[in-house]
């Protein structure tokens, strides 16, 4: 597989682009966990995400909730990203006082966060995908 982030060119690493125009997110709980999962709406955008939605980065964007470990699981044949944030629930569904106990909200949190933006048509591409479901 190539690495995208060999070939960028400086108007590629200038501007930034939503997590949630290359993908749609699903999160949810267990326990003081939470699951976010990313899935990627083209393979191209599945590649670029792939690249650049690194442990590191998840990490740095929840950082404010998150107290623990984050874990990045690849899925393919599903052009998926399974992110597994521990320590994000403040002690999870019954035990926890936040609004979001069950850690729905940070699969929309996810789409906000903003990375690096591939080619014009790999955005194009995604968003036309994006219409058709």
């Amino acid at each position: 597989m190539n690495d995208s982030r060999n070939n960028r060119t400086a108007t590629q690493t200038r501007y930034t682009v939503k997590v949630g125009e290359l993908a749609y997110a699903r999160s949810g709980d267990k326990g003081n966990t939470s699951n976010i999962g990313v899935l990627a709406y083209t393979q191209e955008a599945f590649d670029w995400l792939l690249a650049e939605l690194s442990v590191e980065r998840v990490k740095r964007h929840f950082a404010s909730v998150c107290f623990g470990a984050v874990e990045r699981f690849t899925l393919p044949n599903l052009l998926a990203l399974n992110f597994v944030l521990h320590d994000v629930l403040g002690g999870g569904g019954s035990r926890s006082l936040r609004v979001d106990a069950q850690g729905k909200a940070l699969g929309q949190a996810m789409l906000l966060l903003r990375i690096p933006a591939p080619s014009a048509y790999v955005i194009e591409d995604a968003l036309r995908a994006r219409e058709v479901t």
